[in-house]
């Protein structure tokens, strides 16, 4: 006859406990060598994370000095910066993940400790920022003895840095209009003044546009889309407008920029690239940039800089924005700054 399970169980209500208890211990040794081994992997990983961010830091930390030091800053160089600096996001993110992970494993057991990560302090708070003073409430009697009669010893104030989500709103520009009740002239305010020509958008909204477009390089469609999010709906050509708007009110101020930096005997002339959005791919355009900038010989004049954009390289770009200006020209050996006459060669670069 074959034996089977079944046959393995007792029939005696006591021995049949005795086993279920037994089962049951297994069970939550089982359990907690389970738990044990998971939390020392998690302290394992969480420790090969941090040192791996610790790597990255101090790879990044050389980078910066070597930059520094020895002033590389070619575009390869600048590239490998950047792609340095996003590694080192992504391997501290992971590293603070597993520390907090490592932390909840080893709370459910009590043979392993968590790993903490060693962190510089942090700064303060910039002092210019409000404060806002939230009080806990008090407590109503002392936990020890129950007793009423308490009075404050002090305070302990604990700090986190909270942002406030922007918020819209629409601004009314009231002009209200009278009539004399001599002549029956009606009278009224005029129109506030405005940037831009149809000027629905405020000052602030209309830098927030430009910035973001320019400084932080985000597309207006980008922009369109986050906008609809946050419940105003405003159309890619309406965006586009007032960046055309923008920029004719920003002219006569760049006008002003640029005859200050061409008035200049010595300019210092670079471009660099930058990567445009066209139709199916990536495009690369061109940053040019003329600086003006004496203080090392002694000039007593501000320093200044003066950016063109253009969508190539050509040597005809630089011939365009220097065509009224002579002096020294301080660039590297691109055959668009060597045609210039009297140009010095690049030393300087």
């Amino acid at each position: 006859m074959v034996a089977t399970a079944q046959d393995a169980v007792p029939d005696d209500i006591g021995a049949l406990r005795a086993a279920l208890t037994a089962a049951l211990a297994r069970a939550e040794d089982e359990a907690a060598r389970a738990a044990l081994v998971e939390a020392e992997l998690a302290v394992a990983r969480a420790k090969a994370s941090d040192d791996a961010a610790l790597i990255a830091h101090q790879h990044l930390t050389i980078r910066k000095l070597q930059r520094a030091l020895h002033g590389q800053s070619s575009e390869r160089s600048a590239r490998l910066h950047d792609q340095m600096e996003l590694t080192f996001e992504e391997l501290e993110s992971t590293a603070t993940e597993d520390e907090i992970a490592a932390e909840q494993a080893a709370a459910r057991t009590t043979e392993v400790a968590p790993y903490m990560r060693k962190r510089p302090a942090r700064q303060p708070f910039p002092e210019h920022l409000p404060r806002e003073r939230v009080v806990e409430p008090a407590p109503a009697a002392c936990h020890c003895c129950g007793g009423h009669r308490l009075r404050k010893l002090g305070e302990d104030i604990t700090e986190t840095l909270e942002v406030v989500p922007r918020q819209w709103k629409v601004i009314q520009h009231v002009r209200e209009k009278f009539t004399c009740r001599d002549c029956e002239t009606i009278s009224q305010a005029p129109a506030p003044f405005h940037a831009t020509p149809r000027g629905w958008a405020g000052p602030g909204l209309l830098a927030m546009i430009l910035f973001e477009k320019f400084g932080q390089h985000q597309p207006l469609n980008r922009q369109a889309e986050r906008y609809a999010r946050e419940g105003v709906p405003l159309s890619l050509s309406t965006l586009a407008d007032q960046v055309g708007a923008g920029a004719a009110a920003l002219m006569p101020l760049f006008k002003q920029l640029e005859a200050h930096v061409l008035a200049a005997s010595r300019l210092h002339g670079d471009d660099t690239t930058v990567p445009v959005l066209a139709k199916g791919k990536t495009d690369t355009g061109r940053l040019w940039t003329y600086v003006r900038d004496d203080r090392p010989f002694g000039g007593a004049d501000p320093p200044a800089a003066v950016f063109y954009y253009s969508r190539d390289r050509r040597g005809e770009h630089p011939a365009t924005h220097l065509a009224g200006w002579s002096g020294i020209l301080q660039a590297d050996a691109f055959g668009g700054y060597v045609k210039r006459s009297g140009d010095l060669t690049p030393w300087a670069n």
